[in-house]
């Protein structure tokens, strides 16, 4: 089994290649449900996810620290961690929550430099330059392919910074995830699929226009990236850095 969040659909693209590679199912965390994960002999757990902020979002450390793993001694377990600048200390991080949780940590980690969507930084304007990432982006993933059927063991990450990442990316994290961070501009038409798709269930429609009702939520960027009229923006940067979503997949 494969478990994945994707906002965008960078990851969601990781895993579904992984998946069909192997002859593994990719599921999202999402749709889990918070059941119990059994991963029996011989078979192998995956987790897929973006970096955030130097390590992960909290769908994805949420799962790992709170699901309860059933995990046969011989399975193998690998993390893939899709990223845009670094993959910060995600590996690190990733590795202890589930250690701590089950007693084990992943066998093989390993990263896949994607088109960074923290558009209040990062330009995707350049749709050649974001081409060309995403086609850099397949020679990773046949990589991991390849390890993964070596059954090959080891930290193969990329781009990694200091592993004090692990005490600095919580808070910084959360300031970040501050919904008041978040606008919506007078070209929203009230569709609602903001709000249906959060993962934080931090949108509600009011008066035919979304608002965010929570004060920190994954700050994943989906509802900005998704929205048919690019109404949503995150400070000043955003509408100038347009949209991106994973040409490959729905999301």
């Amino acid at each position: 089994m494969i478990f994945y969040f994707s906002a965008t659909g960078n990851s969601k693209y990781v895993a579904q290649r992984l998946a069909e590679a192997t002859g593994d199912t990719a599921v999202s965390i999402l749709d889990w449900g918070g059941r119990p994960v059994s991963v029996s002999s011989s078979e192998r757990l995956g987790i897929v996810t973006p970096d955030y902020c130097g390590g992960v979002p909290s769908v994805a450390a949420d799962f790992l620290k709170t699901t309860r793993f059933e995990l046969a001694d011989d399975a193998e377990l690998y993390l893939v961690v899709t990223y845009g600048n670094n993959s910060g200390a995600s590996g690190h991080i990733c590795d202890r929550y589930l250690k701590k949780n089950s007693g084990r940590g992943f066998d093989a980690r390993y990263s896949v430099k994607m088109p960074d969507t923290w558009t209040p930084v990062f330009d995707l304007t350049n749709s050649e330059a974001v081409a060309a990432v995403n086609r850099a982006a397949e020679q990773e993933i046949e990589q991991i392919i390849s390890s993964l059927k070596r059954r090959e063991k080891g930290d193969f990450m990329k781009d990694k910074l200091s592993n004090l990442m692990a005490l600095v990316y919580p808070p910084f994290y959360k300031a970040l995830s501050r919904t008041k961070n978040l606008t919506v501009e007078e070209s929203c038409v009230g569709c609602g699929s903001c709000a249906e798709k959060c993962p934080a269930q931090a949108i509600e429609m009011q008066a035919g226009k979304p608002a965010w009702v929570k004060k920190n939520c994954v700050m994943c960027l989906g509802c900005l990236h998704r929205c048919p009229q690019f109404a949503i923006q995150y400070g000043p940067n955003t509408k100038a850095h347009g949209q991106y979503r994973n040409p490959n997949v729905d999301v």
